[in-house]
């Protein structure tokens, strides 16, 4: 019986899998689509009484899929505290979660709702190269984050000390400096705060031309390793 359920739940090549995988993979998107229609705020009571009665199927179904997916699991620890074993836990957990919270609460609650489409991950095949090209990759996108927080610190500590005399009030600290830093290391560029010195002008261009850099690299490490993955696959 166990097998059984397992060549369902688990992703494989029978149709019984394929068909389940589909339905699960339709009603994530069901669930968000409510999700979203939910806040228009001049829904009639009927309809919510429709998308409250979908939320429940939702939940119910959502429920069943976790722990049929524990029961299978071959190391039922290992599958819980697993990314997808989270995810699949977090879909549901707001709405059991909503009984008896305070209604301030509930709404920050209903937000992780949206962990539901990360469940789509484990259907989607393109996906799945993503996630491999991830998991192939993360010693260098760890050594890519270390690098980048070191650059934005740096960042802060040399606007600081262009700028600090001629906007305190923009520049009081370091740690007001973070706020440009981040947003110039990503070329984002609000220009709500911006240098007025000749020294803090120089020092953001070469800060901007690190930064082109540190959005092309994340690029390039995962598209190479996107495709190795790929290539695996269809070896």
């Amino acid at each position: 019986m166990k097998q059984v359920i397992k060549s369902i739940v688990e992703i494989n090549d029978n149709k019984r899998s394929k068909y389940f995988a589909f339905f699960i993979q339709a009603l994530i998107l069901i669930s968000v689509i409510t999700f979203s229609i939910e806040t228009i705020p001049s829904l009639k009571p009927q309809t919510r009484l429709i998308l409250q009665s979908v939320e429940w199927f939702s939940v119910v179904v959502f429920t069943i899929e976790y722990f049929l997916r524990v029961y299978v699991a071959d190391s039922k620890p290992r599958f819980v505290f697993s990314f997808f074993g989270i995810i699949d836990l977090l879909a549901i957990l707001p709405f059991y979660l909503s009984f008896g919270v305070d209604l301030r609460s509930l709404r920050a609650l209903r937000f992780l709702r949206l962990f539901r489409i990360l469940k789509l991950v484990r259907y989607n095949r393109a996906m799945s190269h993503f996630t491999q090209a991830i998991k192939s990759a993360k010693e260098e996108i760890l050594l890519f984050i270390f690098i980048t927080l070191i650059l934005i610190y740096f960042s802060a500590v040399g606007i600081y000390y262009f700028e600090n005399q001629a906007q305190p009030e923009h520049f009081s600290s370091i740690f007001d400096s973070l706020w440009w830093a981040i947003i110039t290391l990503t070329t984002v560029g609000y220009g709500d705060v911006y240098p007025i010195t000749v020294g803090g002008k120089v020092f953001t261009f070469f800060i901007l031309m690190i930064g082109l850099g540190i959005v092309a690299i994340p690029t390039g490490i995962i598209s190479s390793a996107l495709t190795k993955s790929v290539d695996k696959k269809q070896e």
